[in-house]
């Protein structure tokens, strides 16, 4: 008999997922927040390394500069500017007790756009928060409030769009409204991922995972004529699957996923609101190294050791199923979308009595140790420290390290830590005392990762009892750096002396090969003058402004670019507008 006990009162739940997600929705209305048929290029929750995406991106024909208006009546309470992330924002608090944010703008309407620049003055930064008052900036439904952009780490034109529970600042799922997003598209499900719970699970007589690809389509989906499967022991299915809406070929993440077992629930997850604090949980919810290996998303039925998402719901034995009865039993994966379009993996598997313990992971060595989840693990070998603390490890794991001599240009040995195909929930501390310090240079060591690639991604470091320390929020490869050359300014052909009255900006492109950026400081006629910073392309713009310089003058520019390890680059010129 199957070991997992499944209690009776878990069939009232088996049509939990059958629910319409609209019914349990308040009154509030929103429109959609462009003037255009809406097609999106990404869901709620669509599935990231990291984060879970917490709104919906809004296709706005390849352009920028399409009006953006308010969603429902309310008032600006923050707008916030930055180089990356959204970049330019704006968020809107309603009566209903909802709020909503519009990411990635070119720019906001005129009265908003001074109060900005003006608070970036004050500042003298470019990057800045604002709190206007309540009365401020007050907007009906559907009035215009700004345009659409492509600022921030936005990698094309478009609109990010959010709607979120203004008490918890909590996202939640903007679909669930329908103002306007058609689908009549059932998820199509691609593949069927089992994975084996211990040392002592067989699936078709291997301790490994195994992937069936399915066969199917229009809601009904099989395994492969052909294709059986034996389970010995405890095991837990994942599943590769994907959903279309109408107006887009977008493949966007399922809306909710539930797994059965001889009819009764074992596990379901439901994407209808998740908080930012445990966004993070989605490099457990994902088949982690997959991604890093074939670029796609796998899905898990079950729930790690130390994953605590609250995506989850009617979970037994955290979704593991028990194979040791030698009968055959009935598995359904049932993912829907928030139309209530679904599909259904229907498939038999056979469970059978172990008939002998396989074969574990016998490794025995020095440079291993096993880190449980639920405490402080700290590895110390020669010249390197690793203390990775409670609840940064999803299961419990055989952590391995190992050592490479080092190369030129590096002040360190090359440390591979564990490796970058186990996600790691938090940041933690890696320490490292280098073999050799340039006399005066303390401060421009760093510690570098080593992508896959090679490339050479730096991390904040510090010096602490003789040990350059940083706080790596993956696991990989790492060596301390040194970095004595300071950043690049390219002036676009900004002669000394050049006559600027017919232009209307000035683009510099800055960057730095390896610390990174850390401050700009531009200034006109000695006086802090506003360069946006474009982070993604390198470039600062500024945009000529009568109000703040004399036109038909001369006038001097002086720049200075700071990057992380205190390296400055300065120019100064003189130029007529």
């Amino acid at each position: 008999m199957i070991l997992l006990r499944i209690l009776l009162i878990s069939a009232l739940f088996i049509n939990q997922i059958d629910l319409d997600p609209k019914d349990n929705k308040d009154n509030a209305v929103f429109i959609s927040p462009v003037k255009m048929p809406l097609s999106l290029s990404a869901s709620f929750g669509e599935l990231r390394i990291d984060h879970f995406h917490s709104g919906l991106d809004i296709r706005t024909q390849g352009v920028t500069g399409k009006e953006v208006v308010a969603t429902a009546a309310g008032y600006v309470y923050r707008i916030s500017v930055s180089p990356g992330g959204f970049g330019k924002a704006l968020y809107l608090r309603h009566t209903s007790g909802y709020e909503t944010v519009y990411g990635h703008l070119d720019r906001f309407i005129p009265e908003i756009e001074d109060y900005v620049v003006s608070g970036q003055y004050e500042n003298k930064s470019y990057m800045v928060t604002l709190w206007p008052p309540k009365d401020k900036f007050m907007f009906n439904q559907g009035d215009i409030i700004a345009f659409s952009g492509n600022t921030g780490s936005s990698s094309g034109p478009h609109l990010h769009y959010e709607i979120r529970k203004a008490d918890e600042e909590l996202p939640v799922n903007p679909l669930t409204f329908g103002f306007g997003v058609t689908d009549d598209y059932r998820p199509v499900i691609e593949r069927l991922i089992i994975y084996p719970e211990s040392n002592n699970t067989l699936i078709n007589n291997h301790n490994k995972i195994l992937k069936f690809n399915v066969s199917g389509n229009n809601g009904h989906y099989s395994l492969n004529p052909g294709a059986e499967i034996t389970i010995s022991g405890s095991a837990g299915f994942g599943l590769q699957a994907y959903d279309l809406v109408n107006n887009s070929n977008s493949k966007c993440s399922v809306y909710s996923i539930e797994l059965r077992v001889d009819s009764l629930p074992v596990f379901s997850y439901l994407m209808d609101a998740f908080s930012f604090n445990e966004s993070r949980y989605i490099n457990s919810h994902i088949d982690y190294e997959t991604y890093l290996k074939e670029d796609v998303y796998v899905e898990r039925a079950f729930v790690l050791p130390n994953d605590k998402l609250s995506l989850y719901h009617n979970v037994k034995n955290r979704g593991i199923v028990s194979f040791n009865d030698d009968k055959r039993h009935h598995i359904e994966i049932i993912t829907a979308d928030v139309s209530n379009n679904k599909s259904i993996l229907s498939f038999y598997a056979r469970s059978t009595v172990p008939v002998k313990q396989a074969v574990g992971d016998k490794t025995n060595s020095n440079n291993s140790a096993i880190m449980p989840f639920n405490r402080t693990n700290r590895l110390v070998s020669g010249n390197v420290i690793v203390s990775i603390p409670s609840g940064a490890l999803y299961d419990t794991l055989r952590f391995e390290f190992s050592r490479i001599p080092c190369k030129s240009n590096m002040c360190s040995d090359i440390y591979n830590i564990h490796n970058r195909y186990t996600p790691v929930h938090k940041p933690y501390t890696l320490s490292i005392k280098p073999d050799s310090i340039p006399s005066g240079k303390e401060s421009k060591l760093l510690i570098i990762q080593l992508s896959e690639e090679m490339k050479k991604i730096p991390l904040p470091s510090w010096w602490a009892n003789g040990y350059l320390n940083a706080n790596p929020s993956v696991f990989g490869t790492f060596f301390v750096g040194i970095d004595t050359v300071p950043p690049q300014i390219s002036l676009n052909g900004f002669a000394q002396g050049a006559n600027m009255s017919g232009r209307t900006e000035i683009r510099i492109k800055i960057n730095d090969d390896l610390s990174g950026i850390k401050s700009y400081d531009p200034q006109i006629d000695g006086k802090w003058a506003l360069f946006e910073y474009d982070q993604k392309n390198n470039l600062l713009v500024y945009r000529f402004d009568e109000k703040r310089i004399m036109k038909g003058m001369k006038h001097d520019f002086v720049l200075h670019v700071t990057d992380n390890c205190g390296n400055v680059s300065k120019i100064d010129r003189q130029f007529i507008w």
